[in-house]
């Protein structure tokens, strides 16, 4: 890491909520670190995601969706995202190519330009697998107009089409510089942070409707017993009593797959034998709570 040749960077990578950023980062450093499911606002936090080799790092700054935000959560999370852009290296701004833009893709164009030169700017047109030709050149074509100075790369997530290009792309937009972490780190969490996350990701994959956005999760205990042993205790924070019996469903099953789906998960990504308790409890408001937010690590980006 000592070459005088080696090149490292920020990258941040915005778009509107559900169009595909944590899937893309996964799938650019080959592992995955980051929560994902169908829903809307499966990131709460900006996370790291650390990709090294001989004469390189890049450092993606995986971001909550920018979106018209309903209460202190969703202000923090649009907070945390937009801060990103000014401090980034290069924007990656993705979207989903199969629809056109819609208020939420103008509000990211607005964050965007306020805090980053248009040349800085990689627009990445997700699932273009999902369009014929004829549908992805109208589509683009609507894309370019908002930020017609920016590089437009197609690519698919679901099949990997692009992704060579696309890493070739952004790592020849970084700035010659030393490595600024260890390259065997692939994220900034920890690995309860990240348990969090995907404890998150089962919820909103098992729940229906808006229920998993109205619940937190909290990690009260992770504990490695043995060397390939770990105990996890979480408590999932509801603010409606009338959650609690569907999050608990009949008998517990409901629980208990949120339990399995995400205890696989975590020991996909730690290789280790987890064992996960899971605990049930009603805070109302949680969401307007900034110091509960704060302690589930969501945070202003001035905290």
């Amino acid at each position: 890491m000592e070459n005088s040749e080696f090149h490292s960077g920020f990258i941040c990578v915005v778009g509107r909520p559900n169009v595909g950023k944590s899937s893309l980062i996964n799938l650019l450093l080959g592992q995955k670190i980051a929560a994902v499911s169908p829903r809307p606002q499966t990131t709460q936090r900006v996370q790291l995601g650390i990709l090294s080799d001989d004469d390189s790092q890049m450092i993606f700054m995986d971001t909550p969706g920018i979106h018209k935000p309903l209460s202190k959560l969703g202000e923090v999370m649009n907070e945390a995202a937009i801060d990103t852009i000014s401090d980034a290296d290069c924007v990656m701004w993705i979207v989903d190519i199969s629809v056109k833009p819609n208020k939420e893709d103008e509000i990211v164009f607005q964050r965007i330009t306020a805090g980053a030169k248009p040349e800085n700017v990689v627009m990445v047109l997700n699932k273009c697998d999902l369009v014929n030709p004829n549908q992805l050149a109208e589509n683009e074509n609507f894309y370019k107009k908002l930020l017609p100075d920016a590089k437009r790369m197609n690519v698919s997530c679901r099949t990997g089409a692009g992704i060579p290009e696309l890493t070739a792309e952004l790592k020849s937009r970084l700035p010659e510089g030393p490595a600024f972490y260890d390259p065997d780190q692939i994220t900034d969490l920890y690995e309860r942070e990240i348990a969090a996350d995907l404890i998150r990701e089962s919820l909103l994959k098992n729940l229906d409707d808006e229920i998993p956005h109205s619940i937190a999760v909290r990690i009260e205990e992770y504990k490695d017993r043995t060397e390939t042993n770990s105990y996890i205790n979480a408590t999932l924070l509801l603010d409606r009593e009338s959650h609690k019996g569907i999050v608990i469903g009949k008998n517990g099953e409901m629980i208990k797959k949120i339990g399995q789906d995400a205890r696989r998960e975590i020991e996909r990504l730690t290789d280790r034998k987890i064992f996960l308790e899971l605990r049930v409890k009603v805070m109302k408001n949680w969401r307007n709570d900034e110091n509960l937010l704060r302690q589930l690590g969501i945070k202003r980006p001035d905290d």
